[in-house]
């Protein structure tokens, strides 16, 4: 039989009758005998019925709903059984998180018939559906490395800039999905495009160093680190205020990699989907 919801008035105090949800009339008989009738007489059960199951006389739990006694608080755990109901509700007590419900318990009386060895395969069971449980529902993320460096301090030595960085996870997007790693800007001679804090995504090009002209690149250049559009033999701002850096083919430049876009702060994955997703690819640790 479907429970009815009973909810009482925002605002409102005092008794809610368990049959209408509206308040009550003041009742003379104790809470607990109240409702000991209601769960009762809504799982369709007879008091003498209820009475067996528990191993009292069809007397005491009459006694118990008119206000007349009251049952031994060792009986309260069988009583909730039998009616299928939680101790929070018998005594109209909102139930805390996480607590185990009838069909719970039901479950839980019916692992305790099994041997040992078919508990331990039940174990095992429950193992690997809730493995498979977290891989359904655990957000598919990518993980690259943040330079905690920004695109405006000096690295050093070009090839100490490897060991800088640390993982940092983020959800797919088309953006990130072709990047390796992501820099903080730091200054204006990229606005309007890139602002001051921004934190832009960067694919490398370790290999076959290439970047077309026209094309937003992250540099090393002598000890300086820079964003800036790949020119003729220049490094140009996106801001008028700052002058082309201009080189020579004998100057050491390093390309870091190409600049894929800004990275936006939404995209950066919660603790708890990291902790998540590292659970189920331990080898990204």
């Amino acid at each position: 039989m479907p429970r009815r919801s009973i909810e009482r008035p925002a605002g409102k105090a005092g008794i809610i009758d368990m049959k209408t949800g509206r308040p009550a009339a003041p009742s003379s008989l104790p809470l607990l005998c109240e409702r000991i009738r209601f769960f009762r007489e809504r799982a369709g059960m007879e008091q003498k019925v209820l009475a067996g199951k528990i191993g009292v006389t069809a007397n005491a739990v009459s006694n118990w709903e008119n206000g007349r006694g009251r049952p031994d608080i060792n009986l309260l755990p069988d009583i909730c059984r039998v009616l299928e109901i939680s101790m929070e509700e018998l005594f109209g007590l909102e139930a805390p998180a996480g607590s185990a419900g009838p069909e719970e318990l039901a479950f839980l009386d019916r692992c305790r018939l099994l041997t040992p060895g078919h508990r331990l395969a039940v174990d095992r069971m429950v193992d690997t559906l809730l493995k498979i449980q977290d891989a359904e529902t655990c957000p598919s993320l990518r993980r690259l490395i943040s330079y905690r460096k920004s695109l405006s301090a000096g690295f050093g030595d070009p090839t100490e800039f490897d060991g800088e960085g640390e993982p940092i996870f983020l959800y797919p997007s088309r953006e990130v999905d072709k990047s390796d790693c992501v820099f903080t800007v730091n200054g204006d001679s990229m606005e309007p495009r890139f602002q001051d804090g921004d934190m832009v995504l960067v694919s490398r090009i370790p290999d076959a160093p290439s970047l077309q002209q026209g094309e937003v690149g992250a540099f090393i250049v002598g000890n300086e680190t820079y964003i800036k559009v790949y020119g003729d033999q220049t490094l140009e701002s996106l801001n008028p205020a700052y002058k082309p850096l201009h080189f020579h083919e004998t100057e050491s430049v390093y390309l870091i990699g190409r600049v894929t876009g800004i990275l936006d702060p939404s995209q950066v994955a919660s603790r708890e989907d990291v902790d998540r997703y590292l659970l189920l690819h331990p080898e990204e640790v």
